[in-house]
């Protein structure tokens, strides 16, 4: 996927943000940088409120894999997932100012955007995932007759893959958001809270719930966690 196909043109006078911060910045100024330092997207944001096309490009292009990978561990598909990861920067381009540096970082914000357009999606195809088998999902992992003479790693690794893509979507949503933002995203329980509106001990029960039930269905797939 190429990030170029995320950035969209359109800020109102767009302009360069190379203004020098005098060395005596003081309090504040420390105050920023240190910031700057927990949150390296927030320098970016702000060059982006100000009309920087530049850094609006290398926003979604440092962000895009992160983007695509959430959509995609929830739906199980690589073009829904680009069609997702596009529409979570839309989103984004014309929400961008809602974002409070104060409430946390821009990744938390982010994830919160993508998981509301994930519920979104997920309401509207909420159908098709109740009638369609997941068996009728499931990738061909063997090819017939070859499974004895194919001992390549990178080939087991994307089985196994593959196996765990399966097994994540049969988890309940609230479940499997729940594991991809801990185990996948390795997002901090506090984020995850923060990201879902719902109380840690609520995030830590599902993430328990949803390993739990991961781990009997790859043990029935004879895959070991």
């Amino acid at each position: 996927m190429a990030a170029a196909s995320y950035i969209f043109s359109g800020f109102p006078n767009p302009q360069a943000c190379g203004e020098a911060v005098h060395p005596g910045v003081g309090v504040r100024g420390a105050r920023n940088l240190i910031e700057s330092s927990l949150d390296p997207d927030r320098s970016l944001v702000s060059q982006c409120l100000r009309g920087d096309e530049a850094a609006w490009e290398e926003l979604v292009r440092v962000n895009t894999r992160k983007v695509y990978a959430l959509c995609y561990r929830f739906t199980g598909s690589g073009t829904v997932a680009q069609d997702l990861t596009q529409e979570v920067f839309l989103r984004v381009f014309r929400t961008l100012k809602t974002f409070r540096s104060d409430e946390g970082s821009f990744a938390t914000w982010l994830s919160r955007v993508t998981r509301n357009l994930l519920i979104d999606h997920y309401r509207r195809t909420r159908q098709e995932r109740v009638t369609d088998s997941i068996e009728d999902q499931l990738p061909v992992l063997e090819e017939e007759g070859a499974a004895a003479a194919r001992p390549d790693s990178a080939v087991a690794g994307r089985e196994a893959s593959e196996i765990l893509q399966a097994a994540l979507q049969k988890l309940s949503p609230d479940l499997r958001e729940a594991v991809i933002l801990r185990d996948l995203q390795e997002m901090e329980y506090r984020e995850i809270a923060q990201v879902l509106g719902i109380p840690e001990g609520t995030v830590k029960s599902r993430i328990n719930r949803g390993r739990a039930e991961l781990a009997r269905l790859l043990r029935k797939r004879k895959l070991a966690l």
